[in-house]
Order: C-alpha cells, then structure tokens, then sequence
C-alpha cells in the first residue's frame, strides 16, 4: 500500500483544481477522496504560512492550503541558529504514540524498576536478536516490549506462535532466545502476529531486530548494552 502511495505521489503534480479548501475539515475531505485505500489520521498546520502537514496511513506528507499540491520529504526548520528536521520528530512522536497503543500487541519484560522503554521488533530464528537479549541481560531499569514479527521461515512463524500461546510468554521467549530450548509445537491460541506485520509495514521495517527509543526514535538492529544505555538515558523514561 505504501508503495501505490509512494508511486502516485511521485507522478502526481497537483490535485483537483476544485479542491480550494483553506480549513484542515476540507483538506482532510479532499486527501480521502483522492487517497481512498490510506486512512488520513490528522491534518495539522506547519509553523509556516499556507503549509499543512497530513498524516496518511501512517506517513507524513504536506500539502498548501487549497490541496493543489503534496509532497513527500523532510520539512527542515533553518529559522534559528540550528536546524531542526520537523519531519523527523513528529515521525518520532507518531512512532511513540503508535507503540504505546500496541503494546498489547508485545511480549512484556521487566527489570528493576523499568522506568526505561524500549520497543522491539523480533524474530526467534534471527541471529542477531538472540545477541540482543544477551546484551539486555546486562540492563537493569528496563521494561522491554518485543513485537514478534516472524520474518525468516515456516519455522519462525511456528516458533512465535508457540511463544505467544506459552501460560509465561516472557518466559518462553527467554527460554528460546537465551536458552535454546524447544517449546511444544502445534500451538493454538489468537496471535497478534498480522497486526505486528502491519505495524512493521508503518514502520518500514525489513529486518530485524528493530529498536525503538520510548520517544519513538530508531536506533535500527542490534547494539550493544553500552550504547543502548546512553540512548535510553536520551530518550527519557515512559
């Protein structure tokens, strides 16, 4: 879906011409009509004059306030003496707020006090996700919320399911990821695995393990516990 939106957006040089609309009501009216398959999830003025940003199935694009144009990219705000990339925070902050929602969709684990969050995106068979949960071990303060998302084989999708079925998911996961143990197969209960999809598909996500910060920013695959720490001290707590 992501795709048919980046495609059209990019052979597209304007919008009806009797989309002239100035409220974010209309806007919102005329981006549904012309994006029918995306949900439009909110439409808000920029701190620039006549500039609208609009959240699209999950992906920020901007358009002027009669909908003539949209395009896709990182809005930059070079009015101080820094510059801020406007795109990339309210991505985060979309990112945070989406994760928060979901967590029922997640594995939860709890170290210490956990007043630090993270966000996971794991498969049991990746290599590189077991390394993860050894270098978690090393964090205390955590509270770690793990999207399975079963990317790699047949094998990986049976392995999430019997994760999410087990009496102590968190435990299960530990046991395969840390322990290398086999858990029952034929495992038979509702699982949050194509809602995980989809939420990666948001993300745009292709691998794993993917980390988010509890502010929503990516740190990307695997890190080491000294350079998560330093992130999650950044990020603050939940």
């Amino acid at each position: 879906m992501l795709r048919k939106l980046a495609a059209m957006l990019l052979v597209m040089t304007g919008l009806a011409a009797g989309a002239a609309h100035g409220s974010e009501a209309a806007i919102r009216k005329a981006m549904q009509a012309r994006f029918a398959d995306l949900p439009v999830e909110s439409v808000a003025k920029t701190p620039f004059s006549g500039l609208y940003e609009v959240v699209l199935g999950g992906r920020i694009l901007y358009t002027d306030e009669k909908v003539t144009y949209v395009f896709i990219g990182n809005l930059l705000d070079t009015r101080g003496a820094g510059e801020r990339d406007l795109t990339r925070e309210r991505g985060a902050q979309l990112a945070a707020q989406t994760l928060r929602k979901a967590t029922d969709q997640a594995i939860k684990r709890v170290r210490g006090n956990g007043k630090r969050v993270i966000y996971t995106f794991e498969d049991p068979n990746c290599g590189y996700c077991k390394q993860l949960q050894k270098e978690l071990t090393k964090v205390n303060d955590i509270t770690v919320y793990t999207f399975l998302m079963p990317i790699l084989s047949q094998d990986s999708e049976e392995k999430s399911r019997a994760i999410w079925c087990a009496k102590d998911r968190a435990k299960a996961w530990d046991d395969v990821m840390l322990r290398g143990a086999t858990l029952p197969g034929e495992a038979k209960c509702d699982t949050p695995l194509e809602k995980n999809k989809e939420l990666a598909l948001r993300f745009r996500i292709n691998g794993t393990p993917a980390i988010f910060l509890a502010d929503g920013r990516m740190l990307g695959g695997y890190v080491p516990a000294d350079q998560l720490e330093q992130a999650m001290n950044s990020a603050g707590s939940k």
